[in-house]
């Protein structure tokens, strides 16, 4: 792996057709508002905030495996019923849009390329989109309520790809946990990590500025 910056000059691009993101930690800085809801949840089922291995986890996982890491058996259907009436435009105050990123996704537009996001969320990826008024760059946005197997199985990766009709080799994936990094190698694409420099991935990008310098700089303004 090897780390953009502004000596950075070979073409990433070449041959690249789509890129696909992930989302929390990708699109948005979602960690504060998880790990405020997730708190809240335990805090009515009477346990303590999250430790730092319980904030990781719940991260790069989807809503069900966070919940049923969260709570013991005998609280899971409560707590399930609990998520399902829970109104989540209650975090979006805490959520926020990754610095640099609406540049970029009008550049890639620009530019011709598809845009698409395979996320392990469920039912909340549309209000995200909708609340910062970015879903208009992405098709298709694949949930893990939109596959029979979510990450890190490759079955969304793949839904892309065929809705694209391109091939693996044509696209990015750009993601920044251990599941993004498995969800590529499984669907045999390459993987963009996003200020993580501990995935094997083909390259870390530390911001979507420096991302966005890289690509005006290497094949000119978009969008």
């Amino acid at each position: 792996m090897f780390y953009l910056n502004e000596l950075t000059s070979s073409d990433l691009l070449d041959g690249v057709r789509g890129i696909i993101f992930d989302c929390d930690g990708v699109l948005i800085d979602s960690l504060n508002a998880n790990i405020w809801y997730y708190d809240t949840l335990r805090e009515h089922f009477g346990h303590p905030p999250m430790d730092q291995e319980l904030r990781e986890y719940i991260h790069a996982h989807t809503m069900d495996e966070s919940i049923r890491k969260l709570v013991p058996p005998e609280q899971l259907e409560a707590a399930q019923a609990y998520q399902q009436a829970f109104d989540y435009r209650r975090a979006l105050p805490h959520i926020e849009l990754e610095k640099g990123l609406r540049e970029v996704l009008s550049w890639m537009r620009g530019a011709g390329l598809r845009m698409g996001i395979n996320t392990s969320r469920t039912d909340t990826l549309d209000l995200i989109l909708e609340y910062f008024d970015i879903g208009e760059f992405f098709h298709p946005a694949i949930t893990s309520y939109k596959v029979a197997r979510p990450k890190p199985h490759p079955e969304g990766i793949h839904a892309i790809l065929e809705s694209w009709r391109m091939r693996p080799e044509d696209v990015i994936y750009i993601g920044d946990t251990k599941v993004d990094e498995y969800n590529a190698e499984a669907a045999d694409v390459r993987l963009w990590s996003l200020k993580n420099p501990y995935l094997k991935a083909e390259m870390m990008i530390p911001d979507y500025w420096t991302l966005l310098a890289y690509l005006r700089r290497t094949y000119g303004f978009f969008g």
